[in-house]
């Protein structure tokens, strides 16, 4: 299935990016969705092109009741993502993938932080997909609003934590 989310943030491109690869930041918000995480680390200078690997720990307490049969109470999540080097304007991209430990769904995405006058557009493309033969797109399908629904917890949280800094 496919995925594509767009949100714009008050915020600088550079600002926005620091925000989404702060350790402090990724406990806060899988915590505030009921989850734990587990690792973060940040390889590479932020100048350049980097990559990040978080593991977290969810509920599925919110997935519908056909993807909780495969998955249990809870997830473990491993999302990787590798940033491009900052564009003139200091927009950037970052190539992500999500493995869900004893799931079988595969996220692919891409994610677009754009200068957008004084303040960042964040836009993400992606796929979701199932290897489960007949029901795997019925998961996928399932899983898709979750996963924009994440990226916009994401932003009104770098939102509130970009305010308080």
């Amino acid at each position: 299935m496919a995925l594509s989310a767009t949100t714009t943030l008050p915020h600088t491109v550079e600002a926005v990016t620091a925000v989404l690869v702060n350790e402090d930041f990724q406990r806060h918000v899988s915590e505030h969705v009921g989850g734990t995480l587990e690792s973060f680390s940040v390889d590479g200078d932020l100048a350049g092109p980097f990559s990040t690997t978080s593991v977290r720990t969810l509920p599925t307490s919110r997935l519908p009741d056909i993807a909780r049969k495969f998955v249990g109470e809870k997830l473990t999540v491993t999302q990787v993502e590798s940033w491009s080097m900052p564009a003139a304007d200091g927009s950037r991209q970052s190539n992500i993938t999500l493995k869900i430990a004893g799931a079988p769904l595969d996220v692919t995405a891409s994610q677009k932080l754009l200068a957008d006058g004084t303040g960042t557009r964040v836009e993400l493309e992606g796929a979701v997909t199932s290897s489960i033969p007949f029901l795997g797109a019925k998961i996928a399908s399932a899983a898709e609003p979750m996963v924009g629904k994440a990226l916009k917890i994401q932003a009104q949280q770098a939102q509130s934590w970009l305010e308080r800094s």
